[in-house]
């Protein structure tokens, strides 16, 4: 099954790290956040990925053309002819398209123009700036067993402030961007048959979400998989900044994979 990742965007609201680089590539330690998503595709067992590139796509091709080198140890013999020997790499049964979808693009019209790479009945798609330590596999059981053309994941997500719990004045508890416990918000991890695509044209002007999946909606087709777990998406400089302390603090709940 291929998993169809928007990388395209232009990532405004992160404009300290895009303006150099694509929003995917803003590194999570010392891997592009990119990975880290592709990472928990792969813990389940889903190695095809398709990612459509828009702004700065040329450093995403350019990283992944490099990718052995720039992940793994190696060797080197430098003459009339050169070589290279790998001496791990760990992503080695990955399969990637990196296709250029335009700059203008538009989520919906961006997928549509990779529909000539999708294979199966069934595709996942999500974006190049959320995680989760959601259970893909189930995902996928959930989606083939209500019979209809797409699955959203609803998520509860962090407040954007911290909670204070108090008691005549004095703080019983302080919890920093706690989860909220009311409503469910779009968590990025899609299923869909491949007729949702019939949804979908290559006018650079077809949204995903404002437009397809309202019409989805409309038409009784869409259905919502609830993850009660953890999941933040890489919207600002601070949501960077967080994420990396998560990670260099060992405290990373998308990590289930264990190297």
């Amino acid at each position: 099954m291929e998993v169809i990742i928007l990388c395209g965007g232009l990532g405004t609201r992160l404009r300290e790290e895009t303006g150099l680089r694509p929003k995917p590539m803003v590194e999570i330690g010392e891997k592009p956040i990119l990975w880290h998503i592709m990472k928990l595709y792969a813990y389940y067992g889903f190695m095809n990925f398709i990612l459509c590139l828009g702004y700065k796509g040329n450093i995403i091709k350019e990283y992944f053309y490099n990718y052995k080198i720039l992940n793994n140890d190696f060797s080197i013999e430098l003459g009339n002819s050169t070589k290279v020997e790998i001496h791990s790499n760990r992503e080695e049964n990955w399969r990637l398209i990196l296709a250029d979808t335009g700059e203008k693009a538009l989520k919906g019209a961006r997928i549509k123009k990779i529909e000539r790479y999708i294979n199966n009945e069934l595709f996942m798609v999500t974006y190049g700036d959320g995680l989760a330590d959601i259970n893909i596999s189930e995902l996928v059981d959930f989606h083939k067993s209500h019979n209809k053309i797409g699955t959203v994941t609803g998520v509860k997500p962090p407040s954007r402030f911290g909670e204070l719990i108090v008691e005549q004045n004095k703080v019983l508890h302080f919890s920093e961007k706690p989860q909220t416990s009311s409503g469910l918000i779009n968590g990025g991890f899609f299923v869909f048959k491949k007729e949702f695509l019939n949804y979908l044209s290559k006018d650079d002007k077809c949204d995903f979400e404002y437009g397809a999946l309202e019409k989805l909606s409309r038409d009784g087709e869409l259905m919502v998989y609830e993850h009660k777990g953890q999941w933040m998406c890489m919207d600002t400089l601070r949501d960077v900044e967080r994420l990396n302390n998560l990670w260099q603090t060992e405290k990373a709940f998308w990590k289930i994979w264990d190297c």
